[in-house]
């Protein structure tokens, strides 16, 4: 298929930490599986940022990235998203420069506002300011990597002719990504001509939502190209659709299979805390924007219905042949450019991810390379 390049999606989670006797060994384990699918043919490696969280243990990306980028020669990599309110714009931008220079211009900047409240509670940042934070902190970064000097004088960040140093090795810069999910994301994006990245919300969602953007991008008057799109979702293979499903249910409709997570475990951390998840709950009490409300259904229903996950594009489970299906159909409605694929989630056996993640590059990807 013309127009999509294939990746890893690479979460270091809970149950990756939980099963390793210290960090170290589960950061070995992900730099040699990233050497693997280098090798295999994925043409993107991308990781996720959380602070205080057991979504990942990403809690100080570049630190990892510099070692990546040493371990591998050829695939692309970075984080889809760095959140930017948690990140001295300076030093990230200079950070990021020498990961570019380190990788010979294999970087890719991933940018993103965060959308979990108790993280935001924790570090007393402002929740409902992070949109504005975020802003500021990209126009930072992008004078830092453009300019022979940065000077701002915003609400958030304030400097005065600072030398930053190395810029870029890729010229003007590394190509700039912006998760989006709601409306004001796509604009901001569409403005700044950026690339959009999505993981979450359902297919038909995504279609639609990648389809305005791309209306809002033509109407700035940009010139060509477009900026691209990006989707990672779950994916398992098996050797038959059966086994695949049998493997992959547990770990992905978890309420509805408590038995899959080890007694004691899941997110007892952080709901044990005084903070917990924040008032409401993981997803918040506020109803927020129609964007929100899709966002909380989905994770309700997906919890429950390994089905809701298939049926919408959320997870590609199955045989070689079915997988390669479900990602043609969802390549033709959503039109997307770069496809993610997360093989190891949830509690599933390693030696099961990683026989997926041999069985898609040997027998799916081939038809879309």
């Amino acid at each position: 298929m013309p127009g999509l390049e294939i990746g890893l999606y690479d979460v270091l989670d809970q149950p990756q930490m939980e099963s390793h006797p210290t960090a170290a060994d589960v950061y070995e384990e992900h730099i040699r599986g990233a050497q693997e699918a280098e090798q295999m043919g994925y043409k993107y490696y991308f990781s996720i940022e959380h602070q205080t969280s057991n979504v990942s243990f990403l809690s100080a990306p570049n630190i990892y990235l510099t070692a990546l980028a040493r371990a591998t020669s050829a695939m692309r990599f970075g984080v889809m998203i760095y959140q930017l309110p948690f990140h001295h714009p300076i030093r990230l931008a200079e950070e990021v420069a020498m990961l570019d220079h380190l990788s010979q211009g294999r970087i890719e900047f991933g940018a993103g506002i965060g959308v979990t409240l108790h993280e935001f509670m924790r570090w007393n940042v402002p929740f409902d300011r992070r949109r504005e934070i975020s802003e500021e902190a990209i126009d930072i970064i992008l004078q830092a990597w453009t300019r022979d000097s940065v000077n701002f004088d915003g609400e958030f960040f304030k400097f005065d002719e600072v030398l930053t140093s190395p810029k870029p090795y890729q010229q003007p810069h590394p190509p700039v990504w912006f998760g989006c999910h709601s409306a004001a994301s796509f604009e901001y994006a569409a403005r700044n001509n950026f690339h959009v990245a999505q993981n979450i919300d359902v297919d038909p969602v995504i279609a639609d939502k990648f389809t305005t953007w791309r209306d809002l991008w033509r109407q700035q008057g940009h010139p060509a190209p477009m900026p691209r799109t990006f989707l990672t979702r779950h994916v398992h293979v098996a050797e038959t659709d059966a086994k695949a499903r049998e493997q992959a249910e547990p770990h992905l409709a978890t309420a509805a299979h408590p038995e899959a997570v080890p007694a004691g475990k899941g997110r007892d951390i952080i709901a044990g805390t005084r903070i917990g998840y924040g008032p409401g709950g993981m997803r918040g009490d506020d109803p927020g924007t129609p964007e929100r409300v899709e966002l909380r259904r989905t994770f309700r229903e997906r919890a429950h219905s390994y089905d809701f996950w298939v049926d919408n594009g959320i997870a590609l489970v199955g045989s070689p042949e079915t997988v390669a299906r479900q990602l043609q159909e969802q390549h033709d409605l959503i039109g997307h450019d770069i496809f993610c694929a997360r093989h190891q989630f949830g509690y599933m056996d390693p030696t099961e991810a990683r026989n997926s993640i041999r069985l898609f590059a040997e027998e799916v990807m081939p038809a879309f390379t």
